[in-house]
């Protein structure tokens, strides 16, 4: 089976409204591995890897964020993978 990668940047209001969590249950909800984190500039950075049809999904996703988030942009682009990662995870 044939896997996605993408690299995702989100901005706007996406710091400190639940945003990584929010992204996380998405991420598992879909089948989806890779991992979220805050950035110092106030985005958020996503790897997400799985089905062409799971991270389209995803994508569509990161427009909606949680309730009090406000997303700006949704930066993205293809991942080279070393590994797959096997889980979904919040890093810092």
């Amino acid at each position: 089976t044939s896997q996605d990668a993408f690299r995702v940047r989100i901005t706007g209001g996406v710091q400190g409204v639940g945003y990584r969590a929010w992204a996380r249950g998405q991420a598992l909800q879909l089948g989806l591995t890779g991992w979220v984190r805050n950035e110092a500039d106030g985005s958020v950075s996503a790897l997400i890897v799985g089905s062409p049809v799971a991270t389209g999904s995803m994508l569509e996703r990161f427009w909606s964020g949680p309730a009090g988030s406000s997303v700006s942009e949704v930066k993205t682009e293809e991942a080279a993978l070393d590994e797959v990662p096997s889980d979904f995870r919040i890093v810092r």
